[in-house]
């Protein structure tokens, strides 16, 4: 039932008719009673009202007959007003039986919920199995990357320069073995690719009339779509080979790669942007540092660069966001991430916030006359509290080579 068909109110029980019915016959005469042993004031008062009983006559003798017309209604009434308990009995029944539905609805729809990231994890292994056997591969996907050759400078110094071996992006979270079901994290909790598309749709003017445009984990495909659709020549990168492939099944240009080694290989000044969204948090200090001098050689001079992620300066987008995803590496402070990009030679250096948390979900401030001055202080505590708790859950650093 919905909210504008079910009924806001009780039904009066048939005693509440019957005490109408009483008070009808007993007051309908406008001078009233006098109570025999009533008080001079009372008195006075029926002496009154005797006065105006003569001036309204005609709405005594309308009383009268609005009261005889009820008592003659009431008998036929009678057996109409003895089923209004039971009516009301039954529409109770019936809002505890909704009540039990909709919990029961609740449950079937989580459960439902649950079965589809199963299924969808399940769909995409069997995927990958069978494309593993097609190929004849002789490893099992899960099985770990080479060791670096032996006597290899792994400091972070020298991989931040580029002087070490390639590096991957988190060891093992960022392996096959976890892409079919990073696949099924990503539909169940990052949202519907529409929604994505929708957050991200602001950061396509920022590419009009570029070319060569590459996205960097560039996952379901949302912002190659949107590229695309403007006639952005554009191609994704991904680590996953199953977020590649939902790429490839769209028809967009999408390739399986590490992001450093990938940006090593371009040409100077070859690339005409570039955008990583929801990419730098998974990534070791040592290797965003190295990405982003790799990304100042490849792109051209003014080209723009966007790097989105979450905001860990709301508190609840790190504890409800940034902590649920077990590949997030490091959160990266706007300023952080302001400044990495500053040294690293990008000029014009903007954070830009997204997604605003909701007012209507946000502590309320109350209204002065309620508290009276000490309002002004609680809503000092309000406001302080909102800065902190919920404020934006993402941001992009955004700017251009130099």
């Amino acid at each position: 039932m919905s909210d504008a068909a079910r009924p806001t109110e009780p039904i009066a029980s048939i005693e509440h008719y019957r005490d109408l019915l009483e008070r009808l016959n007993r007051d309908w005469r406008i001078e009233g009673y006098v109570a025999a042993d009533g008080s001079l004031a009372r008195r006075a008062l029926y002496q009154v009202r005797r006065v105006l009983a003569r001036l309204l006559g005609p709405q005594e003798t309308f009383n009268s007959e609005v009261v005889q017309l009820v008592n003659t209604l009431a008998p036929t009434l009678a057996p109409v007003l003895s089923s209004l308990d039971q009516v009301e009995r039954y529409r109770e029944a019936l809002a505890a039986r909704e009540r039990r539905m909709e919990t029961a609805f609740d449950q079937l729809r989580t459960e439902q919920q649950e079965l589809r990231t199963v299924v969808a994890a399940l769909r995409q292994a069997n995927h990958d199995l069978t494309r593993e056997l097609s190929a004849g591969r002789g490893a099992p996907s899960g099985a770990p990357d080479s060791a670096p050759a032996g006597g290899a400078d792994l400091s972070p110094v020298a991989l931040a320069k580029g002087e070490g071996p390639p590096l991957r992006t988190g060891g093992p979270t960022s392996s096959e073995a976890l892409s079919h079901k990073y696949v099924g994290f990503e539909d169940q909790f990052r949202g519907a690719p529409e929604d994505i598309a929708a957050r991200q749709a602001g950061y396509v003017e920022l590419f009009a009339g570029a070319s060569d445009v590459i996205d960097i984990g560039c996952g379901r495909g949302e912002f190659l779509a949107l590229l695309h659709a403007r006639g952005v020549r554009a191609r994704g990168i991904d680590v996953n080979e199953s977020m590649v492939e939902v790429c490839v099944q769209q028809g967009l240009d999408a390739t399986k790669a590490d992001a450093l080694e990938y940006l090593r290989a371009q040409p100077p000044a070859s690339l005409g942007g570039l955008i990583a969204a929801q990419v730098v948090e998974h990534l070791d200090p040592a290797y965003l540092t190295g990405l982003l001098d790799a990304a100042y050689a490849a792109l051209r001079p003014g080209a723009p660069i966007v790097l989105e992620t979450i905001n860990p300066a709301c508190w609840f987008a790190f504890f409800e966001s940034y902590v649920r995803d077990i590949t997030h590496v490091r959160p990266l402070h706007p300023d952080t991430l302001k400044f990495l990009l500053q040294v690293s030679g990008f000029s014009g250096v903007e954070i830009r916030y997204q997604a605003p948390y909701p007012e209507h979900d946000k502590l309320q401030r109350v209204a002065p006359a309620a508290l009276g001055t000490a309002a002004e202080t609680l809503n000092a505590n309000v406001d302080k509290l909102n800065s902190l708790l919920f404020t934006y859950l993402d941001y992009a650093a955004i700017g251009a080579r130099s």
